[in-house]
């Protein structure tokens, strides 16, 4: 399959469950601006048990060797949909075990909607694209191969991913559009990284609140080249969109539901994502995660402020079924 032309940056049972939270008592908000608050906002000291459900790892064969998927739940019920997950972590760091995807596909499948969280190969060590995109594929194949074994309609899969893994979602679509192959019933992005270059968001970022916030959740623009150029493996110039999709035509993408936080330095990636979206005529429901920082999903699992965020995501999951039910 010939890619999409480049992109520029100027235009299981055996799994073992984390360990219980420390809750502030403070709200999202407050806790925010807190001397204290920063410790609240390490994924390690924030992960809360999902519900108990079934977990099992099974592996898919990708281009670059095997890639390991983790199955959450089993089918409920007819017409039901599922969905494929790809964590955030800036193609660097992260994995399945993180709260934006553990804790979020406990969640999900306890709802009656599996999960398939992909175990994709970080960009580290010399690896860079298309290996993580390829095994992002992989994983998406082996879900709709493996579709009716597992009691799921293969036309209500939908796929989705946070950060880095909305990236590879969104990349992942792109190229199966290219290619003709069936596209999922729905996109779920989370606080996506679609552009090398971050555009400022529409209504600017409040700086006393940004300028409080500790290093590591700040993105700023350097960041978001290092990690881009690091994935790509070179300049962004040469990047194809399937690296980086911001940049492609998105006319012809399945409905979206795009989740943003109102604290993040690449809420302006996903703002102009959603923009080109709407112009493209792709239905799309957006939602912004007021107090929000970048990781949302991390940061609140188990807190009542991230209820809110995993609301809409189990909601716009579940809408896939009912759109098909309304088809002619």
């Amino acid at each position: 399959m010939t890619p999409r032309q480049p992109g520029t940056a100027a235009q299981a049972a055996d799994h073992p469950r984390p360990g219980p939270a420390e809750v502030p008592a403070a709200g999202f908000a407050e806790y925010l601006a807190s001397p204290e608050g920063p410790r609240f906002l390490n994924p390690d000291a924030v992960r809360a048990p999902g519900p108990e459900v079934p977990v099992r790892t099974v592996t898919a064969d990708g281009r670059s060797g095997q890639v390991r998927i983790r199955i959450y739940g089993e089918a409920a019920e007819a017409g039901m949909p599922a969905l494929v997950w790809l964590h955030g972590g800036g193609f660097v760091s992260g994995s399945v075990d993180i709260p934006e995807s553990d804790y979020l596909a406990r969640v999900l499948a306890d709802g009656g909607m599996p999960v398939l969280s992909v175990d994709y190969r970080l960009a580290r060590d010399g690896v860079s694209y298309p290996i993580p995109h390829e095994d992002a594929l992989a994983g998406w194949f082996w879900a709709r191969g493996n579709a009716s074994s597992l009691g799921i309609d293969p036309g209500l899969l939908c796929l989705g991913g946070a950060g880095a893994g909305g990236n590879l979602a969104v990349g992942a679509a792109l190229y199966l559009m290219d290619a003709g192959k069936p596209l999922p019933a729905k996109l779920l992005l989370a606080y996506p990284f679609l552009h090398a270059e971050l555009p400022p968001p529409a209504q600017g970022l409040d700086e006393d609140v940004m300028a409080g916030l500790p290093r590591h959740l700040r993105f700023t623009p350097e960041d978001s080249l290092r990690t881009a150029e690091n994935y790509v493996g070179g300049p962004v110039s040469m990047a194809p969109s399937y690296a980086m999709p911001g940049y492609a035509d998105p006319a012809g993408l399945p409905p979206t539901a795009l989740l943003a936080c109102e604290y993040d330095d690449a809420r302006g990636s996903a703002e102009l994502f959603a923009s080109s979206l709407e112009r493209a005529g792709v239905p799309l429901t957006y939602y912004l995660a007021e107090g929000g920082v970048h990781g949302h999903l991390n940061h609140t699992a188990g807190l009542p402020e991230g209820k809110p965020a995993l609301e809409f995501l189990a909601r716009e999951l579940r809408s896939a079924g009912r759109r098909q039910d309304l088809r002619p």
